[in-house]
C-alpha cells in the first residue's frame, strides 16, 4: 500500500514544475496544477505502471468570487485500486474564461459530470462530446451554483429575523 507521502514524492518527481502546490489535507493528498497541464497529467496519472489512478470519484466545481482571475476551481478526486489511496486534483479558471480540458476520452463517467460542472458553474470542458445542460432548463441563461446571486430575497416583508436568530 502507498501512503501519502510516497505518493506526494513520486508525483513531485513525475511532474516537478507542473506542480503548482501540494498538501497532505484530511488523508489526501491534493495537488493543484495549472489548467493547461491536466488533461496530460491525469493521463499519466491513469497509464503510469506504478500508480494506475483507474477511477474518477468526483469531478466537481468550486466558486471562489473573492480570489481574482482565479475564480474557479475544477476539482478531480482519482482513486488507485491497486494501492488503496485516493489523490485531489486541483486546477483554477478565471471568470474570464472559464475552459479547461475534458478528460471523457480517459474516464467515459466524466461526461455527466462534466455536463453537471457545467451546467451549474458555466465552466466549459473542451472537445467534451455532448456538452449541455444535464439538469436545469435549457432556457436558463445563468448558473445557480455561482456565489454572484443573492442568498434571501430583500423584498420579503412575512420574514422577521429574529426568528432565524438574526437581529
Amino acid at each position: 500500500m502507498l501512503s501519502n507521502e510516497d505518493l506526494q514524492s513520486q508525483v513531485e518527481a513525475l511532474f516537478g514544475a507542473d506542480i503548482l502546490h501540494s498538501e497532505i489535507n484530511f488523508d489526501i493528498l491534493s495537488i493543484e496544477v495549472a489548467a493547461d497541464k491536466i488533461h496530460s497529467i491525469i493521463a499519466q496519472l491513469q497509464n503510469d505502471e506504478m500508480l494506475r489512478f483507474e477511477f474518477l470519484t468526483l469531478l466537481g466545481g468550486v466558486h471562489y468570487p473573492e480570489q481574482v482571475d482565479r475564480e474557479f476551481a475544477v476539482v478531480y478526486h482519482l482513486h488507485s485500486w491497486k494501492h488503496k489511496i485516493r489523490v485531489r486534483l486541483k486546477a483554477f479558471l478565471p471568470l474570464s474564461n472559464p475552459s479547461i480540458d475534458s478528460i471523457t476520452d480517459l474516464y467515459p463517467c466524466a461526461n455527466w459530470m462534466e455536463r453537471e460542472t457545467y451546467d451549474f458553474y458555466g465552466i466549459t470542458f473542451a472537445n467534451h462530446p455532448d456538452l449541455r445542460r444535464i439538469l436545469n432548463e435549457d432556457s436558463m441563461d445563468y448558473f445557480p451554483l455561482r456565489k454572484e446571486y443573492a442568498l434571501e430575497d430583500a423584498t420579503r416583508e412575512d420574514k422577521d429575523d429574529r426568528f432565524f436568530g438574526r437581529f
